[in-house]
């Protein structure tokens, strides 16, 4: 009948816009269900769940005979009831042949969805640190990043992403790899190391005998640092976040003084 055709393609928009709704308040925090590496399976999700809703409604309205307003309601709330039971997060983690079919595999569309957005957001954070910045270019990269989210995160925010913290630590663990790269003393980079909690880790000190070593190990755990620090700004939605652009630097010499008659070169 061309009324239960046009009932029947409205729930499916609805079922499908209010599956898309909860799809964002479930990764509200979490980052984006439609990044480049997660968009798909988002879209699977949406999609799988928004015809599960439409067809158990059109069931139920079909054998009870319901009014037709329930033929919209019941698409509309039906995604609500599978984010919030049997499609949640869990904390165990496994996976069971029994509950992807009881879920028409919305668990394993999940699971692959998350782990493109835990792809996505490697990549975001990746993007605003370059491997090629020197010690020093690398410390200002983590106080401007810290500086942007500072003043936009609320206090809560930034406890929770220990942004002051991470700072302290990427700075730490570069004055002391600087002592490395100026040539200083072992006892002198050694007593360094106990300055701080982020450079007291006992890892450290495996490679007190390798000072080259452990000048690579610290700059590879100021880098983590760092992306963890902007990984609080993903985390709070602000995708828009500036990479941090080194300043130009002064170059001298590039032009000769103008000669008087009598001089010669």
């Amino acid at each position: 009948m061309p009324g239960a055709a046009v009932g029947l393609d409205v729930t499916l928009a609805l079922a499908c816009t209010s599956a898309l709704f909860f799809l964002f308040l479930r990764c509200h925090g979490q980052g984006r269900p439609f990044g480049p590496a997660s968009r798909w399976w988002a879209l699977a999700v949406v999609g799988v769940t928004g015809l599960v809703s439409t067809a158990a409604t059109f069931v139920v309205v079909g054998m009870v005979n319901l009014l037709p307003t329930a033929f919209l309601s019941l698409g509309v709330i039906a995604p609500s009831g599978l984010w919030l039971t049997e499609i949640r997060s869990r904390g165990d983690g496994r996976r069971s042949l029994l509950r992807d079919v009881s879920t028409l595999w919305l668990t394993r569309l999940l699971a692959r969805m998350h782990e493109g957005m835990a792809e996505d957001r490697l990549a975001w954070c990746e993007q605003r640190v370059d491997p090629a910045w020197t010690t020093g270019e690398l410390g200002m990269a983590a106080r401007f990043y810290q500086d942007y989210l500072r003043e936009r995160l609320t206090p809560q925010e930034r406890r929770r992403g220990r942004i002051y913290a991470q700072l302290h630590a990427v700075e730490a663990r570069l004055n002391v790899g600087q002592l490395i790269d100026n040539g200083a003393a072992r006892t002198k980079v050694v007593a360094a190391l106990q300055t701080s909690r982020a450079t007291k880790d006992p890892r450290y000190s495996r490679y007190q005998d390798d000072l080259s070593r452990l000048a690579d190990i610290l700059r590879h755990d100021a880098e983590r640092d760092v992306i963890r620090l902007v990984g609080s700004a993903y985390s709070a939605g602000y995708y828009r976040m500036p990479v941090y652009s080194r300043p130009r630097r002064a170059y001298t010499a590039a032009v000769a003084e103008p000669q008087s008659p009598g001089q010669h070169s």
